[in-house]
């Protein structure tokens, strides 16, 4: 390790990552709870040493360690869950080990191929073939309609344009608070994709939020340039976040993950 690593300034390195860690494990687990406790656990390791880090960046040092905590583990699927989180349950246990860490480390956390295999363990070609087959897996699992809150009209469509690509179905495009919950509520989509700051200055969180009261059990994946400041651990938070700017894959993988997954964590006002 470099001197820049040593105590406090280790530390604020690690808190810097930290955000990325917990909607990584969020999205492997399906809820803030669950995810925030392997995220508790991995600091946890961290105290008793940090030989992990040899060698490997911050970032990558700390999703190995998250990776191995998480296999010990078994990468265990609960059979608690309720509603669509219990539907999805019983589909992620027929997954192939490993196809969905390899996809969201590689897709949604924009790891290169050479560090996913290093937090994996395994070889890039076994990386590849991972994400190869979880992209098959869940992409021809589960198909639906979609909904768009979103402002800036070239991205609405190009957002329209990936889901279609991904045999999903786009209900409407919505620019503000008000025009999104009128068109929920009349479409009653299976996820909806909703940007942070609309048109109005309204909120996509609010427009979620009061969308969800009628809708009830629908996956949420909110678009934000500052994806940090949504995962403080202060409230309940969303399971799927997508950075602006996003990578087509990146929005490919959230959308085939939220619709396999289907958390519906949503943020509070």
């Amino acid at each position: 390790m470099t001197n820049m690593q040593d105590g406090a300034d280790f530390s604020d390195l690690i808190a810097a990552e930290l955000p990325f860690l917990r909607r990584y494990a969020r999205a492997l687990t399906g809820s803030q709870s669950g995810g925030d406790n392997y995220a508790i656990a991995t600091l946890e390791t961290l105290l008793q040493g940090r030989s992990i880090f040899e060698d490997l960046s911050i970032k990558v040092g700390l999703f190995k360690c998250f990776h191995a905590i998480w296999t010990s583990a078994g990468a265990p699927v609960g059979d608690d869950g309720e509603g669509i989180v219990g539907r999805a349950q019983t589909h992620l246990a027929a997954l192939q080990p490993n196809t969905r860490e390899a996809l969201l480390l590689s897709t949604i956390e924009d790891f290169s191929v050479a560090d996913t295999a290093l937090i994996m363990d395994i070889s890039r070609d076994d990386v590849r073939q991972l994400i190869a087959t979880a992209r098959k897996d869940m992409e021809g699992s589960i198909s639906g309609s979609i909904m768009i809150i979103e402002d800036e009209a070239i991205i609405a469509a190009d957002l329209s344009a990936i889901v279609s690509d991904l045999g999903h179905t786009v209900t409407g495009v919505a620019r503000t608070r008000t025009a999104a919950v009128e068109l929920g509520n009349t479409t009653k989509p299976d996820l909806i994709l909703a940007d942070i700051q609309l048109a109005d200055n309204s909120s996509g969180i609010d427009a979620v939020n009061d969308l969800l009261k009628d809708l009830g059990d629908t996956p949420v994946i909110f678009i934000t340039a500052f994806p940090e400041r949504l995962l403080t651990g202060d409230r309940p938070e969303p399971a799927f976040l997508i950075a602006k700017p996003y990578k087509e894959e990146q929005v490919q993988s959230a959308v085939s993950q939220a619709m396999f997954f289907a958390s519906t964590e949503t943020l509070k006002s």
